[in-house]
């Protein structure tokens, strides 16, 4: 019966902290670079002026689903929200960055990078992003 006992109670604290801690969005850091923009590696054509990026090679191709076909790619039109110096924008991936070297650096419109900063700065370090 004391087993029974601990058992219920643990159960019971498990429940209470499971509901009493929300799930947080991860967020991923890398830089922020900005790029002329055409035709992408997800099969659309972009301009200057789109709120698209284009994400990392490196999570281009470990996303998860991704095949040989890069069209195909299931990161393809994910929105995301990226946050420097207090400014926030969001944007959508319809390409990859082949000159990132971190895994979640971004590559985003001229249109995009200047709600963040003037495309005069270039290169921002320390962009935050999540998932939209």
């Amino acid at each position: 019966m004391m087993f029974f006992t601990r058992i219920l109670a643990f159960l019971s604290v498990s429940a209470l902290l499971s509901a009493a801690l929300p799930l947080v969005p991860r967020a991923n850091v890398g830089e922020g670079t900005w790029y002329y923009p055409g035709l992408g590696s997800c099969g659309i054509t972009n301009t200057a002026s789109d709120m698209i990026v284009a994400v990392s090679h490196l999570l281009y191709d470990s996303y998860p689903g991704a095949t040989a076909n890069p069209n195909l790619n299931p990161i393809c039109g994910k929105k995301l929200v990226a946050t420097y110096g207090g400014k926030s924008v969001t944007v959508t991936v319809t390409d990859k960055c082949m000159g990132c070297a971190g895994k979640y650096d971004l590559d985003f419109t001229p249109t995009a990078f200047s709600k963040l900063a003037s495309t005069s700065v270039g290169r921002l370090t320390g962009v935050d992003w999540k998932w939209a």
